[in-house]
C-alpha cells in the first residue's frame, strides 16, 4: 500500500486541491515521534482565509482516519501515524511476492535511453580511472532499465586520432613482438611512453606521427592493418576486465565509426551559416554563450573530437530515437559537451536538450595522478586482482572453513572496488584506502554483503515461514524503521534517475544494512518471545535479503550467500 498516496487522498477529499498537488506538499517529519507523514497547511491559508493552525485542527476533525494509528494536528501541520500492522503486512508481503522484481516499475515504458560509458582508448591501459565511467554507466543502465526504460549500452571507444600515428611510428622503431603477443597493452604503453620521451629530444618525431596518422586517414594498407591489430589486441584485453565486472555493451562503435559521417555534419553546419574561419580553422562561434569557439576542422583540415561527437549524436538520434542520451565522461570534459550540445541546438536540433553530460571526479592514490604519457598508470585488472587477494586474506582470518572461499573473495573483492566508486556523489574525487575499502564495518561494500550473508544464515537455520503471520508483533521502533526503509526502495530508484546519481542507491542500501543490524542486534529471532514473533521477524529478515540483493544488483555488485 502506498501510504503517501493514501494520505493525499484523505486530505484531497476535504479541500479543493488536486491530489497530485497535495502529494507534492506532503513532507516526512524530521523525527519519527512527530509522525510518518506531515501535511503543512500554509498554502490553504489564503484561499480559506483562516490561520494554518485552525485549518490543521479542522482537517483533523473531518479526515477519515482508517488505516492510520492516529492523526494529530501540531501547530500548522497535520501529522499522520501509519497503522504499523497494516503497513508491515502490505510492505513485507509485497516485497516477498515480487522478489527480484521488487522496486521495479514501468514509468519508462516506450522511452529509449542511450547510455555512453567506459569508452577506453585503444592501445592504452584500462586503468583505475576508467572504472569510474564504467561503474556509473553500468549502474545507470541497470537503474533505468528497472523502471522500464529501453536502454542501449554504448562503448564509444577511443580508436582514432593523432596518437595512432605516434603509435605506428613507435611500433616501427621499438616494438618487441614477443612482448606484444604476451602482454599487448603493456608493450603498447611502453613504446608509446618511449615515443614521448624521444620526441622531447627530437621534436621531428611529432611530425612523423602526424604523417602516419594522415596515411591512416587516407586508408593506406600498412597503417590500417597495424591500427586494426592494435584494436583487436586491445579489445581482447578490455573484455577480460568487462567479464570480471559482469559488464556488457550493445555497441562498440568508436570514434572511427563516425569517420564517413562527418562530412555531412560539416556541410550542414556550413549550410546553416554557422561555420566561420578562425586562423585557418573552421569553427562555430559561441561567444554569446560565454564559451570559446567549437572547432569543427583544424587549420590542416583534420576533424577533431567535437566533429565526431556531433556526428555520433546525430547518428544516435536517427538510430535509437532516444528520449535521453547520456554521456558518462569525466568532469574535465564539461566545456566540450556544452559546446557540442549548444552547436547542435544552433543547427536546429531541439533534441540537443535531451543530451546530458554526466561528469565524475578523479581517482587518486595518495598524491599520485594518473598519466598515460608518463607511464604512471595502475591497471584496473591488477587492482581487481589485488582486491580479491586481500579479501581472501580477510576471509581466511574470519572463516577459513568456508567451502567456496575463491568465489566469495572474488564477489566481495570486486564488489568492494565498485562500491567505493559509487559510494559518494559522482563529482567527488576518490582517494583509495585499502583498509577502508575492504572493512567489514562501516559504509563499505563488504559491510553490506556481510549483512546480507548474515540474514541468509538466519533463514537457512530457521527455514521458511508457513501459515498466517501476525504483523502486529513487529511494533518496535527498530523493526518499524527498517520496514519504512524497505518500503522506500522504489522512491530511491526514482530519485537516482532524476539526479542521474547511482550514489543515491548506494546510500540507500547502506541504510538498509544499518537498519537490519540495529534490529538484529536488539532482538533475538531464534529465541523470540513466542512463535508468532519469530515468524514475523523471519518475514522481515527475508524481505531485507530481497531488497539488499536487488539494490546491490542495481550497482553491478553480486551478493554472497555466506561468508
Amino acid at each position: 500500500m502506498d501510504f503517501k498516496k493514501l494520505v493525499a487522498e484523505r486530505i484531497a477529499e476535504n479541500i479543493e486541491l488536486p491530489i497530485e498537488k497535495v502529494e507534492e506538499l506532503i513532507e516526512i517529519p524530521p523525527k519519527s515521534d512527530m509522525g510518518d507523514f506531515a501535511f503543512p497547511c500554509f498554502q490553504l491559508s489564503k484561499t480559506l482565509r483562516k490561520a494554518p493552525v485552525a485549518i490543521a485542527s479542522e482537517l483533523n476533525e473531518k479526515i477519515n482516519k482508517e488505516g492510520f494509528e492516529k492523526v494529530e494536528n501540531l501547530g500548522p501541520y497535520l501529522n499522520f501515524f501509519i497503522d504499523k500492522e497494516v503497513f508491515a503486512k502490505s510492505t513485507l508481503e509485497k516485497i516477498i511476492s515480487e522478489g527480484d522484481k521488487y522496486g521495479n516499475s514501468n514509468i519508462g515504458e516506450g522511452k529509449n535511453v542511450a547510455v555512453e560509458y567506459s569508452s577506453p582508448n585503444i592501445a592504452k591501459p584500462f586503468h583505475v580511472g576508467h572504472l569510474f565511467s564504467t561503474a556509473i554507466g553500468n549502474s545507470l543502465y541497470k537503474i533505468m532499465n528497472s523502471q522500464g526504460y529501453n536502454c542501449v549500452r554504448l562503448n564509444h571507444l577511443g580508436d582514432w586520432g593523432t596518437q595512432f600515428g605516434k603509435l605506428i611510428s613507435a611500433y616501427k622503431k621499438w616494438v618487441d613482438e614477443e612482448a606484444l603477443e604476451k602482454e599487448p597493452i603493456k608493450e603498447l604503453l611502453r613504446i608509446y611512453v618511449k615515443f614521448h620521451d624521444e620526441a622531447e629530444k627530437d621534436p621531428s618525431l611529432e611530425d612523423e606521427g602526424r604523417m602516419y596518422f594522415k596515411r591512416l586517414e587516407e586508408g593506406r594498407e600498412e597503417e590500417t592493418k597495424l591500427w586494426e591489430r592494435f584494436k583487436e589486441l586491445s579489445l581482447k584485453e578490455f573484455n577480460k576486465v568487462y567479464k570480471m565486472l559482469n559488464v556488457e555493451f550493445d555497441s562498440y562503435n568508436g570514434e572511427s565509426f563516425y569517420g564517413d559521417k562527418m562530412d555531412a555534419v560539416v556541410e550542414e553546419i556550413q549550410q546553416k551559416g554557422l561555420l566561420t574561419d578562425s586562423n585557418g580553422a573552421k569553427v562555430v562561434m559561441l561567444e554569446e554563450y560565454n564559451m570559446p569557439p567549437c572547432i569543427i576542422k583544424k587549420s590542416d583540415g583534420a576533424t577533431i573530437y567535437a566533429t565526431r561527437d556531433l556526428a555520433a549524436a546525430m547518428y544516435r538520434k536517427k538510430t535509437y530515437d532516444f528520449y535521453k542520451s547520456i554521456y558518462v565522461v569525466g568532469l574535465e570534459q564539461s566545456l566540450h559537451f556544452k559546446q557540442v550540445f549548444t552547436t547542435l541546438k544552433l543547427m536546429g536540433h531541439e533534441w540537443a536538450e535531451d543530451c546530458k553530460h554526466i561528469g565524475f571526479g578523479l581517482v587518486r592514490f595518495s598524491d599520485k595522478k594518473l598519466s598515460t604519457r608518463k607511464g604512471e598508470v595502475i591497471f584496473l585488472e591488477d587492482l581487481l586482482k589485488e582486491s580479491i587477494d586481500k579479501t581472501m586474506e580477510v576471509i581466511k582470518e574470519k572463516n577459513n572453513d568456508l567451502e567456496n572461499k575463491e568465489e566469495v573473495a572474488k564477489k566481495v573483492g570486486i564488489g568492494a572496488v565498485i562500491f567505493t566508486y559509487l559510494k559518494n556523489n559522482r563529482e567527488r574525487d576518490i582517494v583509495f584506502s585499502w583498509d577502508e575499502m575492504l572493512s567489514f564495518d562501516g559504509e563499505t561494500g563488504p559491510y553490506v554483503q556481510y549483512s546480507y550473508a548474515r540474514a541468509k544464515s538466519i533463514l537457512r537455520k530457521l527455514g521458511d515461514v508457513s501459515g498466517e503471520v501476525d504483523y502486529s508483533k513487529l511494533s518496535s521502533k527498530e523493526e518499524f524503521e527498517l520496514i519504512k526503509t524497505l518500503e522506500g526502495f522504489n522512491n530511491s530508484i526514482i530519485y537516482a534517475i532524476d539526479k542521474l546519481e547511482p550514489s543515491i542507491i548506494t546510500r540507500y542500501v547502506i541504510d538498509v544494512a544499518k537498519g537490519f543490524n540495529k534490529f538484529y542486534n536488539q532482538y533475538s529471532i531464534i529465541n523470540a518471545e513466542d512463535e508468532e514473533t519469530k515468524k514475523a521477524r523471519l518475514k522481515l529478515v527475508q524481505s531485507t535479503c530481497v531488497v539488499i540483493k536487488n539494490a546491490l544488483d542495481l550497482l553491478g555488485i553480486e551478493v554472497v550467500e555466506e561468508m
